[in-house]
């Protein structure tokens, strides 16, 4: 079990590791996701309003969902979902990405 709020090391070299960060650096907008949650459909919906199409990958049901969470865990410092990238950059979850939209902010990335 080890100490409480440790978590095991995470190989940032490993394949599920190269598929982040190439899906993260290949797409405008890039979502870690899962389709029971409702953080995650808050997110997607804000894409959806302002007629952009996020690369969305849905862990539930990925045999290697641990490992990219705890690789997502590692670059954005948590490991929940939605984990909302734009243009390389980690932006948030999913009420950030609504109140980005709300604010009109989050329109100023597709311009």
């Amino acid at each position: 079990m080890g100490v409480v709020g440790s978590r095991p090391a995470v190989n940032m070299s490993s394949a599920q590791a190269k598929f982040v960060k190439d899906t993260i650096a290949n797409n405008k907008v890039a979502i870690f996701s899962k389709t029971y949650c409702p953080y995650c459909t808050m997110a997607k919906e804000q894409f959806r309003k302002i007629d952009v199409e996020p690369t969305v990958v849905e862990l539930d049901g990925n045999p290697e969902a641990n490992a990219i969470q705890a690789i997502l865990g590692e670059i954005t410092g948590a490991t929940t979902v939605p984990r909302v990238f734009i243009d390389g950059k980690f932006v948030g979850g999913g009420t950030d990405i609504k109140r980005m939209n709300d604010q009109g902010t989050l329109q100023k990335h597709f311009q």
